[in-house]
């Protein structure tokens, strides 16, 4: 069973990077895969956020990892952040699945993954069953830069696992964006329709 690859690496308005078109200012914005009810990549991020499966997370970054290493606007990247976790639910779950999947773009990448820039200082509930307004709301607030200074003039590859309708990525660009001359592109493992 193969992953239904999206390819928006290769197409610049591509859906995911659509959903954050008018909404955030951001240099390109890429999705892995289709993510479908029980579907691979269904699995696959099943086992990374709920099963301890932080391997999955790699794979998956490592795959996105490769199809960026086919376009020339990847070489621009300075440094990958993954969407940090609240302290309490990173606790619990052991760890922040997004950073595997960081690791995992970052080694084909060759590029660093800074982790400890961005916080999460809310812990927000779930946004399962929350509308697209409803999602805004629940993330308004919820990051903020840690320091000022460590991503000043760089081009930040953010990267999520599920894109949905982009409320997180929004609330982590809008606190990254406060830092001077940055630039942000998104990566993400999978989109919902």
């Amino acid at each position: 069973m193969e992953l239904p690859e999206t390819n928006y690496h290769h197409i610049a308005d591509n859906e995911t990077a659509l959903r954050f078109a008018g909404r955030i200012p951001f240099v390109h914005a890429t999705t892995l895969a289709y993510f479908t009810n029980d579907g691979l990549l269904q699995h696959l991020l099943h086992g990374l956020k709920y099963q301890g499966k932080k391997e999955n997370g790699y794979y998956l970054g490592k795959q996105l990892g490769g199809q960026l290493k086919e376009t020339d606007w990847a070489t621009s990247i300075d440094a990958i952040i993954p969407v940090p976790l609240h302290r309490a639910k990173e606790a619990k779950r052991g760890y922040n699945q997004s950073l595997h999947i960081a690791k995992g773009i970052g080694e084909q990448l060759q590029i660093s993954v800074i982790n400890n820039v961005l916080l999460r200082v809310k812990d927000t509930e779930s946004q399962t069953h929350k509308s697209r307004a409803e999602r805004a709301e629940n993330m308004r607030d919820t990051f903020e830069l840690r320091e000022k200074g460590h991503v000043t003039n760089k081009h930040i590859l953010l990267c999520d696992d599920v894109l949905t309708t982009g409320a997180t990525l929004e609330a982590c660009a809008l606190a990254l964006l406060k830092e001077e001359g940055i630039r942000i592109s998104i990566a993400t493992i999978g989109i919902v329709s």
